[in-house]
């Protein structure tokens, strides 16, 4: 019984395909395990990260109909890293047209670190739609929360020499806004300046998402293809705050109520801390929060993955 869970056996998808959501995007997806299983949604982070077949195996193929897409301008969807029409609220109507195309009235979602968000963004427009919520890694998008990744003093106290190489591409001058001055880099015309921002913005993810250093973590997202989508979408959230008022999502959590949900959380998450977590707990009393004693913020760590596939065997019957 105290043998730690891992992932369930590699599947392929028994189904895959690209659905137009309009204004010109088209999201991949594709339905793994069983047809006439347990619909469930699986939201991956970033923005902008994409997602790996390893995401799809967090559940019993099967017990679960599992549905795993990409976000707009995210991993094969298209087209690639785009900023247009790609908005907080644009991503919670494209869960519905999935849910629609799959042909379900309700379903699990499942998300983890800014997944988080937009699962809890979605259960509070759609709550009739939702049958359980499984959150990684809590991101409410608060200021504090923000200001901990892009500003001195906070994740930077952590990790100084991250944090320098996260701020070398921008000039001394402009650091005292540097999501405004990655977004000035980002979305302008010079090709070579824009791909060294967009691998110093993942690679200081990279840094803060592992519990130990992981030179196979830092390489997957520095590689182009990842970083530019990575960092160009990312900070254009971060730009914009999510398209959310501040508190916004503990202001709704009342909307869950009735909703069963379980929380994992790394005690040593320094890309979410736990604050964002206890604070949703509060708001929401009946959800359950399990906090990793020895967990970061990855779902592949042992503790997290533990707790995220007991979660979903639970809630699987």
């Amino acid at each position: 019984m105290n043998e730690r869970r891992g992932l369930y056996p590699a599947i392929e998808p028994r189904e895959t395909g690209m659905l137009d959501v309009g204004d010109g995007h088209s999201l991949y997806w594709e339905l793994s395990g069983n047809a006439d299983g347990k619909p469930v949604v699986f939201l991956h982070g970033g923005p902008g990260g994409g997602s790996i077949p390893e995401h799809r195996r967090q559940f019993d193929p099967a017990r679960y109909n599992i549905l795993v897409f990409d976000q707009r301008g995210a991993g094969r969807s298209t087209p690639y890293a785009s900023l247009e029409a790609n908005t907080t609220w644009h991503l919670v109507e494209d869960i519905e047209r999935l849910r629609a195309m799959v042909g379900v009235d309700r379903w699990m979602v499942f998300g983890g670190s800014w997944g988080s968000t937009l699962s809890l963004a979605y259960a509070e427009t759609h709550p009739e739609r939702v049958t359980e919520l499984v959150l990684r890694g809590v991101f409410l998008f608060g200021q504090a929360e923000v200001d901990w990744l892009y500003k001195e003093g906070g994740a930077s106290s952590l990790y100084p020499e991250g944090w320098d190489d996260f701020v070398a591409p921008i000039a001394e001058g402009e650091r005292d806004d540097l999501v405004a001055a990655y977004q000035r880099v980002l979305t302008g015309d010079d090709e070579a300046a824009k791909l060294v921002a967009a691998k110093a913005w993942s690679k200081w993810e990279a840094v803060t998402v592992t519990l130990l250093p992981s030179a196979a973590t830092e390489e997957h997202f520095t590689d182009p293809e990842v970083a530019i989508a990575v960092a160009r979408i990312e900070n254009h959230y971060m730009a914009n705050k999510g398209w959310l008022e501040e508190g916004q999502l503990l202001c709704g959590a009342h909307k869950l109520r009735g909703i069963p949900g379980v929380i994992v959380q790394g005690r040593h998450d320094c890309c979410t801390p736990p604050r964002a977590a206890w604070a949703l707990k509060k708001a929401w009393p009946q959800v359950e929060l399990n906090i990793i004693p020895d967990g970061g913020h990855l779902f592949s760590e042992p503790g997290v993955l533990d707790g995220l596939v007991r979660a979903t065997d639970r809630f699987g019957g």
